[in-house]
This record gives structure tokens, C-alpha cells and sequence, in this order.
């Protein structure tokens, strides 16, 4: 199935596309659909190359260790283009990509994204950006893991998805719109599940949990604080 020239205006990395040339574009795309529990790419595995973009639904971007154990680098969301070696290296998957729920990806060949980036080079900038902000994030979480503690870590992780994605207010309240159990926030964070269930309870007034994964911040402002590196009380 081909993208529709909406749903390719409202990927960010074509927002600088007139409808022309989207229309051309879209004849060079496909959307493929996966179920919830899905594997869309093995860590590992040689993919094609293309670039990929979650068009709708959530995907879970993780590694394993030699060991056996699994750590979550991200969580991606509508709009997001991930597997960079697919355009920029050695067309290996960096990582083990699994769908949370039911996710549509969008895919282009890289040599006709290549065409597109030629006719207009904005195109390439944006995706630069768009990696360069992963390579940061990576760093800032890599140096997290080895000199900042677990609980600011974990305030980190919570205030990163207020910000980036969507929240509703209820109650002079911010709730997350997804649900994050306790396993994978740990596995997110260098933690264990005990401890993320113990810290969790430690940030009481700051934040609630309820079943299921739903995250209520209490105090925003507190959470921002610890988030920063103040010792909480």
C-alpha cells in the first residue's frame, strides 16, 4: 500500500515539500503493517535499504546483551524515522525493533530518497538533525547509567516523555498518554524491576502510578528538580 501525500506532509523530515513534490514521492513509498508483539527488524539482521518512519502506533527499540538481558534504548512515536544504517552505514540493524501495538511503517528506497534529497537538499538536514539528536540523547543516557543515580534517571525518563509526547491535564494534573509497566521503565533506566517498584514509592508526592502503567506527575516542578540532580528528601 502506498502513503497518501497527507500522511507524507506530516512527517517532519518533508515538511519543506511542496504538493508536487510529494506526489512524486508517494509513488515511491510503501506501508507495511504490523501487530502488536510483532518484530519489524532483528537486531543483527542485514535490512533493506531504505528509511523507515512510523506512521501510527508505538515501537519498542531494544538490544541484548551476550548475557541474555534486554535493555530498552527507546520508545519510538508517529512521526519517528529510525534504523540509520539502513541510509548512513553498513545496513546491519542496530537494535531489535518491536511493535507495542498495531503500527503502520512507512518505508522509501534510499535511492530514490537520494533523488528526492538531490532536487531538495533540505530533506538531508533534517534527517542529520533528526540522528544527531539520537547520538546526544545516547550520550547524555550512556553517561546517565555510569554517574547519575537511579532516581534522577528515572525522573529523566518521566519528564522526557511529558515533553516529547502527548499529556493531558486533568485535575491540575499531567497524565502520560502511554502506559509504561514497571519492567520496561527498568530496563530503560540500569535498574531492576524491585527497584524501580521501590523508587516509584519514593517519588509518591512527586508522581503516581497506577495499574496498568499509567503515570500521573503530582508536582511538576519537584519532578523537574530531581530530574536536574536535588536529593529528595
Amino acid at each position: 500500500m502506498k502513503a497518501t501525500v497527507d500522511q507524507l506532509a506530516k512527517i517532519e523530515i518533508f515538511a519543506s515539500l511542496n504538493r508536487t513534490e510529494l506526489e512524486r514521492l508517494q509513488g515511491d513509498t510503501e506501508i507495511c503493517t504490523y501487530r502488536q508483539g510483532e518484530v519489524v527488524m532483528h537486531e543483527g539482521d542485514r535490512i533493506p535499504e531504505k528509511l523507515y518512519t512510523l506512521l501510527s502506533g508505538s515501537l519498542r527499540v531494544a538490544k541484548t546483551a551476550a548475557a541474555g538481558k534486554e535493555t530498552i534504548l527507546r520508545t519510538l512515536c508517529q512521526g519517528d524515522i529510525f534504523a540509520a544504517p539502513a541510509l548512513l552505514g553498513n545496513a546491519i540493524a542496530p537494535a531489535t525493533v518491536t511493535a507495542e501495538s498495531d503500527v503502520q511503517v512507512l518505508t522509501i528506497n534510499r535511492e530514490f530518497l537520494l533523488a528526492a534529497i538531490g532536487q531538495n537538499p533540505e530533506i538531508a538536514l533534517r534527517i542529520l538533525t533528526v540522528f544527531n539528536q539520537r547520538l546526544q540523547q545516547l550520550h547524555e543516557t550512556v553517561h546517565g547509567l555510569v554517574s547519575e543515580r537511579a532516581i534522577v534517571r528515572l525522573a529523566r525518563f518521566i519528564h522526557y516523555f511529558c515533553v516529547e509526547q502527548n499529556t493531558k491535564i486533568t485535575e491540575n494534573s499531567i497524565c502520560l498518554e502511554k502506559r509504561f509497566p514497571y519492567y520496561q521503565i527498568a530496563r530503560s533506566i540500569g535498574i531492576t524491576y524491585e527497584e524501580c517498584v521501590r523508587l516509584f514509592k519514593k517519588l509518591k508526592l512527586v508522581v503516581s502510578y497506577s495499574r496498568g502503567g499509567k503515570i500521573t506527575i503530582l508536582d511538576w516542578e519537584k519532578l523537574e528538580a530531581i530530574a536536574s540532580g536535588e536529593e529528595i528528601d
